[in-house]
């Protein structure tokens, strides 16, 4: 053998398998209550803080309310977010506590917690099997799907995955439709009614106290611009974790869990100001294959295991080039474009 040979063999150490990993990541499982209880603190404090800051300069100027906005939402979804560990029992150490602050949260995110941990459970999973879409996930048809669909189809899938329906009509759909109703889970027993209807109710009580308080307009004013703001900030996070070019989506005989958690999740690289405010959930491949990990222990895992690093790794630069990337190539293996999946069928010879 070559010395450049062997170099290369010292260079290139064998890939952890990723059924591998479970094992390793099972050791940062356990929560600390405290560190937990901290950081709702200091997510719902600030929070309460911008929002009266809001109400005070609405007697100056609703732009510096619109200013303030942008800050509001992010700690709005990071409280989602926290919500999302409690729905993995992430939080606490007893399920009933993970439920209850749960639930709690999903009344200022007006998100259902127990319909969401349902929805989400199944997305976890079902991650990236092509026979199991459609439940907790961003509806994504293959290249040869695409092609053989109708023309009708065609239209509404690419209605669907226009920008300006994804990140803004559709955080809008979700809170006002689905979030209120157990859309997907109609025949599902009475929980997911029980969720999104008490959830609703909670969070107009206290709405119906907001409005009495500060008045109505005011507060439509206030929290509405603040809960569209997070919704599509919430939207973008969960899209960019899945829908990246080089993602993993298999059939059933093809398809292996750990393989699709761990390759199909995206590690978002982001400035560690935004990975504070979205509560570590951009190192998704390790969370998807440890979802018991507290996600302010998930930065010690990657300490700890450098080599998952660059895995499925993209930065904030990089995620706006995922938006255009909304069909899955089975021959290629990625993410494409219309435009890729039209010159490619161009260049394909007839059979």
């Amino acid at each position: 053998m070559s010395t450049q040979g062997h170099e290369a063999l010292i260079a290139e150490p064998p890939r952890t398998p990723a059924k591998a990993w479970i094992r390793v990541l099972a050791r940062y499982r356990d929560p600390s209550p405290r560190r937990s209880a901290v950081e709702i603190a200091i997510t719902v404090l600030p929070f309460l803080s911008l929002w009266a800051s809001m109400w005070a300069c609405l007697q100056v100027s609703y732009w510096l309310v619109l200013g303030l906005a942008p800050f509001a939402a992010a700690f709005l979804v990071r409280l989602f977010l926290i919500e999302h560990d409690c729905s993995h029992d992430a939080c606490f150490r007893r399920r009933a506590t993970n439920d209850w602050v749960g639930r709690a949260i999903g009344v200022f995110t007006l998100t259902p917690y127990d319909y969401w941990r349902r929805t989400h459970a199944a997305h976890h999973a079902t991650v990236g099997n092509l026979d199991q879409r459609g439940i907790g996930d961003v509806t994504t048809l293959t290249v040869a799907e695409y092609e053989a669909a109708s023309r009708p189809r065609r239209l509404l899938y690419r209605l669907y995955r226009h920008p300006l329906v994804m990140f803004g009509l559709g955080p809008t759909w979700l809170f006002l439709v689905q979030y209120r109703f157990p859309v997907g889970l109609m025949k599902a027993g009475w929980r997911p009614w029980a969720s999104t209807m008490g959830t609703s109710a909670a969070a107009g009580l206290v709405g119906a106290a907001l409005a009495w308080w500060v008045g109505l307009v005011p507060l439509l004013m206030i929290h509405v611009p603040v809960l569209l703001l997070a919704s599509t900030l919430g939207v973008w996070m969960f899209y960019v974790q899945h829908q990246f070019e080089r993602t993993n989506w298999s059939a059933t005989p093809d398809w292996a869990h750990a393989e699709a958690a761990l390759h199909g999740s995206s590690h978002y690289d982001l400035p560690i100001a935004l990975r504070w405010l979205t509560a570590n959930v951009g190192l998704h491949h390790i969370h998807h294959l440890g979802s018991r990990i507290p996600f302010y222990r998930l930065p010690e895992v990657l300490r700890d295991h450098p080599e998952l690093r660059d895995m499925g790794r993209i930065t904030l630069v990089q995620s706006l080039r995922c938006v255009p990337l909304v069909l899955w190539d089975e021959g290629s293996r990625r993410l494409v474009s219309f435009r890729t999946a039209r010159n490619d069928a161009d260049i394909r010879p007839a059979t």
